[in-house]
C-alpha cells in the first residue's frame, strides 16, 4: 500500500524523540495517551514527565490520593480525566494482579479508556493491529480521501473507522499508527500545511480540488451557557480562605475561593445588595476589585470569573464553617482549578 509506506518512511525521516515512543510499556504509554488527549506536545510532555516521576508504576498511580493526581493534573482542565485513570489503577490491581493489559478487549473496559486510546495502547505495546483514529488522523484521512462526513457523527465515525482499518498496515500496526499521527501534528496540520513538500500530494484529493481548508468537517455542537462567577479573596493575615466544591458540577473535589454564582452579570453595588452577599460577609466589609471578568471556556460552559479582595471583615465574627484558612504558602499542596491557579500564579499571592 503505498499510502502507508509513504507515511512510515516520512516518520522514520521526520518523527520527534519523544520518552513515550521508547518503550512498549503499556502503563507508560496510557499516560502518555491520556495526558496529551486534547493537548499538544510542548504543554504535555512537563506533565508526563511529573506524573512518571511521581508514580513510576501503576500500582503508585492506584494507591495515590486523588487530591494529590489532581493537584498533579492541574492546568491541563478536564479533570474527569485524571479521575478516570485513578479508578483505571485501581480497577488493574484489583482485576489484572496489576500488570497492566495490552489487548484491546481488555483495555477498552478501564474506565476513561475509549476506543482511540485502546487502540493506541494495544498496537503502540504488542503490535495488535488496530487503527487509530485522532483528530489528526481525521484530517489526514478526510483531505486524502476527500471524505466530506463529518467526523463528529455515528456515519462519519463508521466510515472513517472503514478506512483507517483498510490503510492500516497489518504487519506493522505500531509503526505505521504513530506515523499517521505525527504526520498529521507535523506535515498536514491543520493551519497552512506545506503541501509542496508532502510525499503524497499526488494522491491528495483536497490539494487537487482547492480544498485544504475546507476538510475534514465538523458538525457543531449545541451552543455554550453563560455563567458568572464572583470570586473572594479573603485574607485573615497569612491565610486565606478556600473552599472544596462539591460533586455533579464542573471542578468536583477541587479548591477555590469564597464564591457567589449569579445568573447575569452584575456590579459592585448590585453584588453587595444580593442576600447571599449579605449572608456571607455583612454590609459593612469594603470590596477591592483585583481582577476584571476574564472568559474561561469549558466544554458547553463559558465562565466569566470577577476576583475580589474583602477588607474591613471581621473574620472571627463570620468565619463559615464551609471555608478552610489556608496558609499562603501552602496553597501550592491544594488542587485548584486552571482558573484558580492562574490567577495565584498571575497575581503572585502564593508569593507574598
Amino acid at each position: 500500500m503505498l499510502f502507508s509506506q509513504e507515511i512510515i518512511q516520512w516518520y522514520h525521516q521526520n518523527k520527534r524523540d519523544l520518552p513515550w515512543r521508547n518503550t512498549t510499556d503499556p502503563y507508560t504509554i496510557w499516560l502518555s495517551e491520556i495526558i496529551l488527549q486534547q493537548t499538544r506536545v510542548e504543554q504535555g510532555l512537563p506533565y508526563f514527565n511529573r506524573f512518571v516521576a511521581a508514580y513510576p508504576t501503576v500500582r503508585d498511580f492506584a494507591e495515590a490520593a486523588e487530591g494529590e493526581i489532581l493537584r498533579l493534573w492541574q492546568g491541563l482542565g478536564y479533570y474527569s480525566r485524571a479521575r478516570n485513570m485513578h479508578k483505571a489503577a485501581q480497577t488493574i490491581m484489583q482485576q489484572y494482579d496489576g500488570i497492566f493489559p495490552k489487548e484491546y478487549n481488555s483495555l477498552i473496559k478501564l474506565p476513561g479508556i475509549g476506543e482511540y486510546t485502546a487502540a493506541a495502547i494495544a498496537s503502540f505495546s504488542s503490535n495488535e493491529p488496530k487503527a487509530v483514529l485522532d483528530g489528526n488522523v481525521f484530517r489526514v484521512l478526510a483531505r486524502y480521501f476527500g471524505i466530506s462526513e463529518a467526523i463528529n457523527t455515528g456515519k462519519g465515525k463508521k466510515l472513517f473507522s472503514k478506512i483507517a482499518e483498510e490503510m492500516l498496515d497489518k504487519a506493522n500496526a505500531s509503526v505505521y499508527n504513530q506515523a499517521i499521527m505525527e504526520f498529521g501534528a507535523l506535515q498536514c496540520k491543520p493551519q497552512s500545511p506545506n503541501c509542496a513538500v508532502c510525499p503524497i500530494s499526488i494522491g491528495c484529493y483536497a490539494l487537487r480540488e482547492n480544498k485544504v481548508n475546507f476538510l475534514p468537517v465538523k458538525v457543531k455542537g449545541k451552543a455554550s451557557r453563560d455563567r458568572y462567577f464572583y470570586y473572594f479573596i479573603v485574607r485573615d493575615q497569612d491565610k486565606i480562605a478556600m473552599q472544596k466544591r462539591g460533586s455533579k458540577d464542573i471542578w468536583e473535589n477541587m479548591y477555590e475561593f469564597p464564591l457567589i454564582e449569579y445568573p447575569i452579570a452584575i456590579d459592585l453595588v448590585q453584588l453587595k445588595e444580593t442576600s447571599i452577599f449579605r449572608q456571607l460577609f455583612g454590609s459593612d466589609c469594603e470590596l477591592e476589585v483585583i481582577s476584571t471578568p476574564k472568559k474561561h471556556v469549558l466544554s458547553h460552559q463559558n465562565i466569566y470569573a470577577s476576583f475580589i479582595e474583602i477588607k474591613n471583615f471581621n473574620h472571627l465574627k463570620t468565619k463559615k464553617k464551609v471555608w478552610n484558612y489556608v496558609f499562603i504558602k501552602d496553597l501550592d499542596t491544594l488542587a485548584k482549578p486552571k482558573l484558580i491557579f492562574t490567577f495565584l500564579r498571575d497575581h503572585i499571592i502564593c508569593n507574598n
